[in-house]
């Protein structure tokens, strides 16, 4: 009897567990055998892993072969474990030296003459493979610029299972990361471009100090969807720990570019208003992947044309925009993707959506109706509502506007004070204070909260309104550079949040 052992990590939502790989080589009839939770993919590896094992130059055991994969309580999914699995396989056998697999963690999926395919969250699996101490990890070489990304570990690369073994043996050298390369973000649209709308790009700001959710209702041309673009261009960078996050979510959902994988600038997702649940929150047979609202983490989640998005959709958004995350149960256990946006969402008043309000031709029936699928528990979880009116006249004869770089210095500001004031709570924007804090901790004067004690008396806010409108009041006395929101501030938060825009 033989044993060899490799490792290898296995991906659940954005975490990695590492995986034990053994290989026992016994008496009995030729064959392989899978033990540990394995899907249908990594059954099927059986078949590939003796293939390119063989096709490598190396010859495959003539005996009954185990493979365990632990921790075996671990759903075991994909095909990332081949490399691994061919490595311990051939440690039982003898023919590998096990000094450097116990420490190396290897990744990829094999073909059938031995090349190493690339898989889906390298990222992931490389921060798992560093914090479970391990120096070394072997990944395909298409997936080694994204790899490269994590610091504190070695990362190799290489294109084919006859590389891997000869390193193994000490014979052969393979492939180091690539330079990262500068990434600006590319070419942004710039707010100087917006034609009029003094109120919108006002409330797009605020926006962007607070981390806030906003709702553009206008009809169609007057710059919903031009605003919604230019708002991931008036937010800060992201940090490095942030774009290791999406940049991790988007490895998951296959939408790395191969030569500059790290994300550094909030991303902008806006999916068509015909998407589905899954489509938008994250789903599918297997291992979940990442929805919509997971690779806007950290960024902007756009949704135009919400009115037309079906009500199930539009209704999954409500537990992340609470809780920043996103839980999806399987039968093998539950993925958790992290999901902090900012939504936006734009909407015609009407079905018939025609330039002037006058013109319109809907019953009133059918634009209460329209607007009607956005309930209440959403739209109380807006901050801001705006209202967008046609270009008046002599707006495109007037002054160009102030320019996205202008307003993001201010931005900048902002968010730096709300940083500073929130820092000991681990907190960094003012959408992220939970309302217990604002009401006991942070409490504003008497006098300033009038007007919130005066909606809430009336049945016009709801208790989660009244903390979503202070904490615009935060937003809007970080803007002004004051300490602690005035009576103003209140009073502007609410007309923010008690327009209806139907």
């Amino acid at each position: 009897m033989a044993l060899g052992r490799a490792h290898s990590v296995a991906v659940s939502g954005v975490d990695g567990h590492l995986v034990e790989i053994e290989a026992d080589i016994g008496r009995g009839l030729p064959g392989v055998h899978l033990v540990g939770l394995p899907d249908t993919a990594l059954q099927e590896s059986r078949d590939r892993v003796r293939a390119a094992v063989t096709n490598s130059g190396e010859e495959w055991p003539d005996r009954r072969v185990i493979l365990a994969l632990s921790p075996a309580t671990l759903p075991k999914v994909g095909s990332v474990y081949d490399v691994a699995l061919a490595a311990a396989v051939l440690d039982a056998a003898g023919t590998v030296p096990r000094s450097p697999l116990d420490k190396t963690v290897l990744l990829g999926e094999l073909a059938l003459d031995g090349r190493i395919r690339p898989v889906r969250g390298v990222l992931s699996a490389v921060l798992a493979a560093r914090h479970s101490g391990r120096p070394c990890v072997v990944v395909p070489t298409m997936g080694l610029a994204e790899a490269g990304l994590v610091e504190g570990v070695e990362v190799l690369g290489a294109d084919h299972l006859r590389d891997v073994l000869s390193w193994l043996r000490g014979k052969g050298e393979l492939a180091a990361p690539p330079a990262r390369a500068a990434d600006d973000g590319g070419v942004r649209a710039d707010l100087s471009e917006i034609v009029g709308q003094e109120e919108a790009r006002w409330a797009l700001e605020v926006a962007a100090a607070g981390a806030h959710h906003l709702m553009l209702t206008g009809p169609p041309g007057v710059g919903k969807t031009m605003l919604a673009q230019r708002l991931p261009g008036l937010l800060p960078p992201l940090s490095e720990q942030e774009a290791l996050e999406v940049t991790a979510i988007h490895s998951l959902a296959g939408l790395l570019p191969d030569d500059n994988p790290l994300i550094t600038v909030p991303p902008f997702v806006a999916p068509h208003h015909s998407t589905s649940v899954s489509a938008m929150v994250g789903g599918g047979s297997g291992m979940a992947r990442p929805g919509a609202v997971s690779r806007a983490h950290r960024g902007v989640l756009f949704l135009d044309e919400c009115a037309e998005i079906g009500a199930k959709v539009l209704e999954s958004l409500r537990t992340p925009l609470e809780e920043g995350e996103v839980r999806i149960a399987r039968r093998d256990g539950v993925a958790r993707y992290p999901a902090r946006f900012q939504l936006v969402l734009a909407a015609n008043p009407c079905p018939c959506a025609p330039a002037r309000d006058i013109d319109c031709v809907c019953p009133p029936t059918a634009r209460r109706r329209y607007l009607g699928k956005l309930s209440g528990p959403l739209m109380d979880r807006v901050d801001l509502r705006v209202v967008l009116a046609p270009i008046a006249t002599g707006s495109y004869s007037g002054d160009v506007a102030e320019s996205s770089a202008v307003v993001r210095e201010r931005v900048a500001a902002a968010r730096a004070a709300a940083a500073e004031r929130w820092r000991g709570h681990g907190w960094r924007t003012n959408a992220e204070v939970p309302g217990h804090v604002l009401r006991q901790r942070y409490r504003l004067p008497r006098n300033a909260l009038h007007a919130v004690e005066d909606a809430l008396r009336r049945g016009s806010l709801t208790a989660r309104g009244a903390d979503r409108a202070i904490r615009v009041a935060w937003s809007l006395a970080d803007l002004r550079g004051a300490v602690l929101p005035e009576a103003g501030d209140v009073a502007a938060a609410l007309n923010f949040k008690e327009r209806r825009g139907r």
